[in-house]
């Protein structure tokens, strides 16, 4: 009797020291699962230096290029600004995606309500930025034209680190930079210049290296008509005796009108006039009409930078 009873307790030892050390382990995943769900990063960017979680879920963009990117990586967002949506974007129109408000003017409220884990911002909404970190971590990652394809390749990376998807960006950056050293190469072989121009409302800015499209010359390697042109964000205001003068061989034009809500397209009236008629790029039919989606809307995402490089390799063929 007295061996049965030490034989159960050893039996019962056992047991109460194996739950426990299950308990341990347990409490020991467990933290492993909340460190792992707490894990940050730090974001240093133009307007400040913020700590990011990763893989955030309620994310809310206020930039096309990112949101562009984010899609690309099959990333989804809670919320972003619906105003002038580029159609190759029209999904995130539907009711499931909030609507906070404009590009220039978050709706504040409407943000708070949704309590984001992350907010993106770009050049339209710097002015926003520290109302915007004080509802939830928010970073800046406009595109520096200055340095256009180190700009995107940082923030495309960023993304891949902030989301767990750096094997992903990785491919894609590799496959880009593979189509823009091939389009360099056959635009400087060309022997071409050309000039690069966006229409709005009836005047016309034109753009040069180190610009809002200075990639054209800059990434691309189109051979600027024109290399004094004042690098800014608007562009330099020219006239179509401007367009006479230079005469290039390629004249690419954005139509902001075709793409702003409550804007009309008037891109093709403007230009192509009795002024410039005489042009070689008007006479040689090679004025180009670029999709205002990607360059003036939602340049720098991983999709809108592909179908750059892939609309100027066509027009040089």
């Amino acid at each position: 009797m007295k061996k049965k009873l030490q034989f159960l307790f050893l039996i019962l030892f056992v047991a109460i020291f194996a739950a426990a050390c299950g308990t341990e382990s347990e409490s020991d995943n467990s933290g492993s699962d909340k460190e792992a769900e707490a894990e940050t990063i730090t974001v240093t960017h133009e307007l400040g230096e913020t700590e990011v979680k990763k893989n955030p879920e309620k994310v809310v963009v206020f930039d096309y290029g990112v949101l562009d990117s984010l899609d690309k990586l099959g990333v989804e967002v809670t919320g972003l600004p619906k105003q002038s949506l580029p159609g190759y974007l029209e999904k995130y129109n539907d009711e499931k995606y909030e609507n906070l408000g404009g590009l220039k003017e978050p709706d504040f409220e409407k943000i708070n309500e949704v309590g984001p884990d992350l907010i993106i911002i770009s050049g339209r909404q710097q002015d926003s930025y520290e109302e915007l970190s004080e509802i939830a971590p928010t970073i800046y990652m406009a595109i520096d034209t200055t340095r256009y394809m180190e700009s995107y390749e940082e923030n495309a990376m960023l993304l891949g680190e902030i989301f767990g998807k750096e094997a992903e960006v990785e491919a894609e950056l590799a496959k880009v930079k593979e189509d823009i050293q091939a389009l360099n190469e056959k635009a400087k072989a060309s022997g071409k210049n050309g000039l690069i121009i966006l229409a709005n409302e009836g005047n016309i800015s034109a753009y040069g290296p180190g610009s809002r499209f200075g990639l054209l010359h800059d990434v691309f390697g189109v051979t600027p008509v024109d290399e004094k042109i004042e690098a800014s964000t608007h562009g330099q205001n020219v006239s179509f005796e401007y367009l006479v003068e230079k005469d290039p061989d390629y004249l690419f034009i954005v139509d902001r009108g075709s793409v702003v809500e409550g804007g009309e397209s008037s891109a093709k009236s403007i230009v192509e006039n009795k002024l410039v008629e005489n042009i070689k790029a008007v006479q040689n039919d090679q004025v180009v009409y670029l999709n205002a989606d990607y360059w003036y809307l939602s340049g720098g995402g991983l999709t809108s930078v592909a179908a750059m490089v892939e609309e100027i390799q066509t027009a040089l063929e």
